[in-house]
């Protein structure tokens, strides 16, 4: 994954891996970087377990689904629910608690040569030390349900996660929708 990152231009600020799916924060270069990581990296996971397990075949469905993000109000909310995602599966009481995560990077400070922080990060503190005690202290409360929620349908519907303003701006550079639409039929128009 560093190689790969570093290959299409990608600063991974967080991940973590889970047991049938994964997780990441990361910042593109280019338009297209984050399609050629996933790209590249399923292919190589794929040769690797097919020639381990001695096996043939496809081992993720569909594409990676990704999301837009309002770095201002958003990218916290997005670290930690990505580092939280053991927590909330049950498998740890606490995110320090599971070993595929860049949480001990993060709030530990111990060396991920993955890890670039991103620029809300750091402005979490001027110091090291002082930056990972602010990050840490995120965590003492749950990730609100309602942010989570809009976090998974983001990334679900590869809209745009941020306020009403971020996500014009996204459809005015995007020229489509990047927020939800209204459930139901689009009504007709009236003669």
């Amino acid at each position: 994954m560093q190689e790969l990152a570093r290959r299409f231009g990608c600063a991974v600020h967080a991940y973590v891996l889970m047991t049938n799916h994964v997780h990441l924060l990361l910042t593109p270069t280019q338009e297209n970087s984050a399609a050629l990581l996933m790209k590249h990296l399923g292919q190589r996971y794929v040769q690797h377990v097919n020639r381990t397990y001695r096996r043939s075949g496809t081992l993720w469905e569909g594409r990676f689904r990704s999301c837009l993000t309002q770095s201002e109000n958003y990218v916290m909310a997005c670290y930690r629910y990505i580092e939280l995602n053991p927590v909330r599966a049950g498998i740890v009481s606490q995110p320090d608690d599971y070993r595929w995560t860049s949480y001990p990077a993060n709030a530990l400070g111990r060396a991920d040569a993955l890890i670039t922080p991103h620029d809300e990060y750091v402005r979490l503190g001027q110091e090291d030390e002082a930056r990972r005690e602010a990050y840490r202290g995120l965590f003492k409360a749950r990730l609100n349900t309602e942010t989570a929620t809009k976090i998974r349908q983001a990334t679900n519907g590869n809209l745009a996660l941020g306020e009403s303003r971020f996500q014009n701006e996204v459809e005015r550079a995007l020229g489509r929708r990047a927020r939800r639409g209204r459930p139901g039929r689009p009504r007709a128009a009236v003669q």
